[in-house]
């Protein structure tokens, strides 16, 4: 299983206890923001599974962070910490926490909100694909994917940063040995750059190697 990226958010104060560092125990990649606003300027980056936001320790209730993250990214789970006598609406996050609890009791409200089951989800970078699912999430972008899209991206993330020609390409996604016509793997790569590019026109990622092929770049 791929390790699960998480951007926390977590001022520091001394009679609030800091999660971060557990979390990193328990065996996440654990990115840590002071501030909602440095939070939203690294999802792009970051592109985690999961946002913490531990405002108990930010003195505020959250929800204004919470709602900078779902504007950039309406799918993406939040887990908000709160001070014991503290409340906030159920729907302002995936799941609220009132202090105090154990990092134990965090984690168990991290793991049902992961993508997948973690077997059919493969991180290629700041790629994340859930095969099962058949969404991509990459650069704050959530997008779902047709079957054949899938088999083209997992195909591409099997070999990162190696050109696989056209042809060869074109005849694992459409299980066929005919190639007279692999115009449709070109609108495909174009669909792709859509799903996983800031800028589909200039792709970061998924390179066109003239008269060979493509490249996975991450």
């Amino acid at each position: 299983m791929k390790t699960a990226t998480l951007l926390v958010i977590e001022g520091r104060h001394a009679e609030i206890p800091s999660f971060a560092g557990d979390l990193q125990k328990k065996g996440f990649d654990v990115h840590i923001a002071p501030n909602g606003n440095r939070a939203v300027a690294q999802l792009k980056n970051v592109s985690p599974s999961i946002v913490v936001i531990n405002a108990a320790s930010l003195r505020s209730t959250g929800l204004r962070i919470c709602q900078s993250i779902r504007e950039k990214d309406a799918k993406l789970p939040i887990v908000l910490i709160i001070d014991k006598n503290a409340e906030v609406a159920k729907d302002a996050a995936d799941s609220v926490l009132n202090l105090p609890f154990t990092a134990q009791k965090l984690v168990n409200r991290i793991k049902p909100l992961l993508p997948g089951d973690g077997k059919n989800v493969r991180h290629v970078g700041p790629i994340r694909l859930d095969v099962e699912k058949r969404r991509v999430r990459c650069l704050g972008k959530n997008t779902k994917l047709t079957p054949r899209l899938v088999t083209i991206l997992n195909l591409l993330m099997d070999k990162p940063g190696e050109v696989l020609e056209r042809e060869a390409l074109f005849k694992k996604a459409w299980e066929t040995n005919y190639t007279g016509d692999t115009r449709t793997l070109d609108v495909h790569i174009s669909w792709l750059r859509r799903a996983i590019e800031l800028d589909p026109d200039n792709p970061k990622f998924l390179k066109t190697i003239r008269g060979v092929g493509y490249r996975l770049d991450v």
